[in-house]
């Protein structure tokens, strides 16, 4: 490791004004971030919503990890989804080529942002309490959604890395 790299966010101590037990949330979030963001900062525009074998493009990922974070956290705060962020369950992956790179960047930083806000309030007395999930009201807890919505930010950044490195050495 480099000098200036940092260790891994869960090495790092705790996250300020972050309750002990969602730690390990704020600590995957982060690091899904800085992943995300140097994954990404030199990756050619042009090919933001190709698919390589047919697999999802990276601009589906950025837009999923973003949405997620969005409906899970609303889920956790005990809402059910509004208009727009339907809307936007239903346009994640749709090729749009006003959507850019920095946009995309920019929006899940946004959502990190606000997911790290979020948890700061949330108190740990309710990490049990029960959370119905979408129409079907189908059954999670504050902790189960909070911490669902950390793995599958992860799973989506590995996700990208793989598919941004495949299609950057296809590109050569």
């Amino acid at each position: 490791m480099s000098a200036l790299k940092q260790p891994e966010y869960w090495m790092r101590g705790p996250v300020e004004n972050i309750p002990a037990l969602l730690q390990p949330v704020a600590h995957a979030l982060l690091q899904a971030l800085d992943e995300v963001m140097e994954i990404v900062q030199d990756f050619p525009e042009a090919l933001l919503w190709h698919k390589p074998a047919g697999m999802a493009s990276p601009a589906f990922h950025l837009q999923h990890v973003t949405g997620v974070l969005d409906r899970l956290f609303a889920y956790a705060k005990n809402e059910q989804l509004n208009e727009q962020q339907s809307a936007y369950l239903s346009s994640e992956g749709k090729e749009n080529i006003g959507i850019t790179k920095d946009l995309l960047l920019g929006n899940f930083k946004l959502q990190v942002e606000a997911a790290l806000k979020q948890l700061s309030a949330t108190d740990e007395q309710t990490l049990t309490d029960f959370r119905g999930v979408g129409r079907k009201q189908l059954p999670s807890t504050v902790l189960g959604l909070l911490f669902h919505s950390a793995e599958h930010t992860m799973r989506h950044t590995g996700q990208l890395l793989v598919t941004v490195n495949v299609l950057i050495e296809t590109d050569n």
